[in-house]
């Protein structure tokens, strides 16, 4: 984490050099619209070097304005101090994704980052802003990014939202945890982030998404077991009750299953044998329960209590997660007229312990 202690030099200077950016980027837009147009990306961050290079000359900023280029962050800096990350769009808003709120590559001492934006699309205009200033959102490419809006007003920015100043943030061990705290605030029931930070979520999402009907039976039954385990509302009779599976299968395997509720119910109903009883017309969600218990107990018996506790929104513990888990599921198996017949509770005690 690239922390610097600098005092601020001269901002009331630097102020006056971007303004003066600004002016003469927009004149030059005006005068030449189409060489301007054609100074896409990285090649415009040469030529706004240059401009403000000029315009220091006889201020504190003289020859000290630098082209970083790479992939740091930001892009020019000043008196080894001030930063000017440069954006650009061909379309006629003020809106892009920004960087990532990791800041990994930000370059050293830089404690003043200011945005630079290019609005590409006609009318050409250069706009101007403090960083901080016009992050709106975090957004997921391949790691969370700030939204940069470069109409954004007062008071609107992500940091206002999770109300934790910038600079704050930035220099947290973590500074993706208090966003992810936000966003899950945010939460309607049955949805999920799709993205999550790595104290929160150990395991690595599949970079391929691949379609169920690609997977081995192997890979097929694991899913489905650990399915049972995590979303005991599946026995019940709720309308969206295959929601979070939904949800899980895409975010946290990457997998698209068409039609979640087929992998459960399936097949019909049949007859179960337990130890000498015979239990008639049972439905195909609760035959695949139970023959599969030896795997499950072996899943929830495997899975971190604080894990469980998570997906099943309510705590538990090591020692009594199994039972919790049989609870759940006969509570939600109690709303399903065709399982009156059953004992869920007892019949799952029976099978677990056996």
């Amino acid at each position: 984490m690239v922390v610097s202690v600098n005092s601020i030099p001269d901002r009331n200077e630097f102020d006056l050099l971007l303004r003066s950016t600004i002016d003469e980027l927009n004149a030059h837009a005006q005068k030449s619209s189409k060489k301007v147009a054609t100074l896409m990306g990285r090649n415009l961050e040469p030529y706004v070097r240059d401009v403000m290079t000029e315009l220091a000359i006889g201020t504190p900023f003289e020859n000290s304005i630098e082209l970083i280029g790479g992939q740091k962050f930001p892009d020019i800096i000043a008196n080894k101090f001030y930063g000017i990350e440069v954006k650009t769009t061909t379309q006629n808003h003020w809106k892009t994704t920004g960087n990532s709120v990791l800041e990994s590559t930000r370059v050293d001492n830089v404690e003043r980052i200011f945005m630079l934006f290019a609005k590409l699309a006609d009318p050409i205009e250069f706009r101007c802003r403090p960083y901080e200033e016009v992050l709106s959102e975090v957004v997921v490419t391949h790691s969370p990014r700030y939204l940069i809006d470069m109409n954004l007003a007062p008071g609107k920015t992500i940091f206002d939202k999770i109300k934790m100043p910038y600079d704050t943030l930035r220099k947290k061990e973590n500074p993706i945890k208090p966003i992810v705290d936000y966003y899950k605030s945010k939460l309607k029931p049955g949805e999920e982030l799709w993205w999550m930070d790595a104290e929160n979520n150990s395991k690595a999402s599949n970079i391929v998404i691949r379609i169920w009907n690609n997977l081995s039976s192997e890979e097929k039954q694991e899913l489905k077991n650990r399915a049972m385990v995590y979303f005991p509302e599946l026995f019940g009779n709720s309308n969206d009750k295959f929601g979070r599976l939904a949800i899980w299968l895409v975010t946290r395997e990457a997998v698209v299953c068409p039609n979640v509720r087929d992998l459960f119910t399936a097949g019909g109903r049949s007859d179960y044998a337990l130890d000498g009883k015979v239990y008639q017309n049972v439905p195909r969600i609760f035959l695949n329960l139970f023959y599969n218990i030896p795997s499950i107990v072996e899943t929830i018996m495997q899975t971190p209590a604080f894990e469980l506790s998570e997906y099943w929104e309510t705590q538990t513990t090591d020692e009594t997660k199994l039972f919790d888990w049989i609870n759940l599921v006969a509570e939600h198996a109690n709303k399903i007229q065709d399982a009156k017949h059953l004992n869920i509770r007892q019949m799952l005690t029976e099978l677990s312990l056996k």
